[in-house]
């Protein structure tokens, strides 16, 4: 559920240097897994100090914050504290382009940054509709009392003229805009644009912090991101072409455990769609995600092992320390401890193990992580009273469909739910696209952006359950 947390979140530091010519934009390409995923620098000089921001088109994250930035005798180097990376480059002579390495997670790529972006192709990508539309569409901002934060979003409806049921779409993990923009598909544009055409309003937004949005991604939980929904829905509540008791959620991956805590914290929600959402403990979860793409990948079942009960080991103490400040440190010394255990040509497989363990260790120690980690989706499953609409991919290798929607038919069945659709798609992924094996590094080459039959599903059932 985490792979779209990937190269997102940072803020300005600097120091003095002499860098005139090390400012402006600077273009580049991640080559991860055959997925190209493409990196823009913008450097700054401010009263003597560097600052710097970073977008991220292909996952429409644009003016990302850079922490640190560092130029000295011909050498480039920024970090990432939050999301925990760090590029360092050599700049040449004329200032055109900056030889160098990207790491992250104790993984290294090489990155070569330019003056000029890389001619890329982009992706066919034939469900994405083309303005204009047959229906209305408007930029929209609302307001999130409880977190003093204003969120924006595009609104459609299928016209001004009458009323309609409405749905509010929560995105998956790491910050997205109102797209749900990854790998180059544009998920919730083409979402949105299917359930319009067919009579239902939608509205899809930025994440805090993203985009238009205000807010900080990197301090807040799922909880956060649900007052943000509801923040939705109340807008929706207020609008005239709107019936405010016929407004409903739908989350993908993380924002299918974001719609049930919105779920129970509000009496408004008319139904909620679960898009690859969890069912079970998100640790369980998380080992058969890490076995499953870990065998797809045919990494060796020694490695394998060793890997799943390493972060199993870890979530065991992120959940017994659920409040502990001296959290890091628990954490540091338990993966000092375990790699100890491996050979020396293992270790060099990790690389820099310091680095690796101070990687980690920021990764899941993020309040958003330690939230998420603890998290039992059948505790706010098994109160939702409203209907439900569950999809799973069959190759599903994130969000493993068998276990999960299992965990969420008994945990609705426990709180004598009884109105709930729970459908497991042949042939589909994580993405609800039509693929070969489900494994994550399929999902920018897919053409198919969301399985029609998955919009279909989706939209007769909102209609029915809405239906006077």
């Amino acid at each position: 559920m985490q792979q779209f947390r990937l190269l997102i979140v940072l803020l300005l530091s600097s120091m003095f240097v002499n860098a005139q010519n090390v400012t402006g934009d600077w273009y580049g390409t991640l080559n991860i897994q055959g997925n190209k995923l493409r990196l823009v620098l913008h450097i700054k000089e401010t009263n003597g100090k560097l600052t710097s921001t970073m977008d991220s088109p292909d996952q429409g994250a644009k003016g990302i914050p850079i922490q640190e930035v560092d130029f000295n005798n011909s050498k480039l180097t920024v970090k990432s504290k939050t999301i925990g990376f760090e590029y360092s480059g050599k700049v040449n002579k004329s200032f055109t382009e900056i030889e160098g390495t990207f790491k992250q997670s104790g993984k290294t790529f090489n990155l070569k940054l330019l003056r000029q972006p890389e001619k890329i192709v982009p992706p066919k990508r034939p469900q994405e509709p083309k303005a204009p539309f047959p229906y209305y569409t408007e930029d929209v901002k609302f307001y999130n009392s409880e977190d003093n934060i204003n969120l924006a979003g595009t609104l459609t409806l299928p016209d001004t003229t009458g009323k309609y049921p409405a749905v509010v779409l929560i995105s998956g993990s790491g910050p997205q805009n109102r797209n749900s923009e990854v790998f180059g598909h544009k998920i919730f544009l083409v979402l949105a644009d299917y359930l319009t055409r067919h009579g239902i309003g939608v509205l899809r937004f930025d994440d805090r912090g993203i985009g238009e949005s205000e807010g900080n991604f990197s301090e807040a939980t799922s909880v956060n991101f649900a007052f943000d929904a509801l923040a939705g829905v109340q807008y929706l509540q207020s609008h005239k072409n709107i019936y405010n008791n016929k407004i409903g959620l739908l989350g993908m991956s993380e924002g299918g455990m974001i719609a049930p805590i919105a779920a129970k914290l509000s009496d408004d929600i008319a139904f909620i769609v679960l898009l690859a959402g969890p069912g079970i403990p998100i640790p369980e979860l998380l080992k058969l995600q890490q076995i499953a793409i870990s065998k797809v990948n045919g990494i060796p079942e020694k490695a394998i092992n060793f890997n799943v009960n390493l972060m199993q080991g870890a979530y065991k103490i992120l959940n017994k320390y659920p409040n502990d400040n001296n959290i890091k440190i628990k954490l540091e010394t338990y993966f000092k401890n375990e790699l100890k255990k491996l050979s020396a040509d293992e270790l060099k497989k990790i690389g820099n193990t310091d680095m690796f363990i101070k990687q980690t260790v920021r990764t899941l120690t993020t309040p958003w992580f330690r939230y998420f980690i603890t998290y039992k989706p059948a505790e706010n499953l098994s109160k939702i009273k409203c209907p439900v609409l569950a999809l799973n991919g069959e190759k599903d290798l994130q969000v493993l469909p068998k276990e999960n929607l299992n965990g969420i038919e008994q945990a609705l069945k426990k709180g004598g739910n009884t109105n709930y659709k729970i459908e497991k798609l042949s042939g589909l992924n994580h993405l609800m696209q039509k693929c070969k094996t489900g494994n994550p590094n399929e999902y920018a080459k897919i053409e198919e952006t969301m399985n029609p039959a998955v919009l279909k599903i989706i939209t007769e059932w909102i209609l029915n359950i809405v239906k006077p």
